[in-house]
């Protein structure tokens, strides 16, 4: 009884470990996302710039890549969901956090805190202004891609018999990647106006520029963690008592 008792106290504390990863990231993103954009160089002729709230996305779809394996699909959908949540919780708090009233001057004309010289607000202000931006476009992608990564996941695991598990890994991922990219993306572009844009220029292959960065950006984080998603599976199958390849944990208790 005991050592059952410890398996699944360690299958539960895995899971807790993955979940709290995967929303530890998705809060990031939310909070930080167009705040900054980072030019990590060439690729060859396409400059690869990609915004510092998409740094710690593709460990996203790390987690729910394992979480599908190890736990079944039933359970990385619960985690999508739970996320979903997330969203709309910080969502409320950056919205909450704005119509509290503060100790900032405001406009006698808009109610609002007055911009500085520069024409910028208050920190927060302009936080908010960026996070309310991308948080809608966010939770459309979000729920594009994370489900289409968990269904592909499963659909190659079945296509399969359980073989293979580099293809429904990176198979799953490289899609809803370039699905999250997209929408994200576009989304953005027409609820807001935070892209860095230049208007004297046309808007599509802008748009495009940033989809192309984006998404090379997610593809290369995709293949680089084959390897240490390989492992991870591995290790937590032993650690976990799982000792055939394609088994899940239907059940935690």
């Amino acid at each position: 009884m005991s050592s059952l008792h410890q398996l699944n106290a360690r299958r539960e504390f895995a899971f807790l470990v993955l979940s709290g990863l995967f929303l530890g990231s998705m809060g990031l993103l939310n909070v930080l996302g167009l705040s900054r954009f980072i030019n990590l160089g060439q690729l060859g002729p396409f400059p690869v710039v990609v915004a510092v709230g998409v740094l710690p996305y593709p460990v996203t779809f790390l987690c729910t890549d394992v979480i599908s394996e190890i736990w079944g699909e039933r359970r990385a959908s619960q985690l999508v969901w739970v996320g979903l949540l997330l969203n709309i919780w910080i969502l409320l708090i950056v919205w909450l956090g704005g119509v509290l009233p503060g100790f900032e001057q405001l406009d006698p004309a808009t109610g609002l805190p007055a911009a500085d010289g520069a024409g910028r607000l208050p920190l927060f202000f302009e936080l908010r202004h960026l996070t309310v931006g991308t948080i809608m476009a966010s939770m459309v992608a979000y729920l594009t891609a994370q489900f289409t990564d968990v269904r592909l996941f499963h659909a190659w695991k079945r296509l399969t018999r359980g073989r293979y598990l580099w293809l429904r890994n990176n198979g799953s991922t490289l899609v809803s990647q370039l699905v999250d990219t997209s929408a994200v993306i576009i989304v953005t572009y027409l609820s807001s106006d935070v892209l860095p844009l230049e208007a004297s220029q046309p808007v599509l292959p802008q748009l495009g520029g940033l989809i192309l960065s984006g998404y090379i950006f997610k593809f290369l984080c995709a293949l680089a963690d084959t390897l240490p998603f390989y492992w991870l599976v591995g290790w937590l199958r032993r650690y976990l008592a799982i000792p055939e390849q394609g088994q899940e944990l239907v059940a935690i208790s």
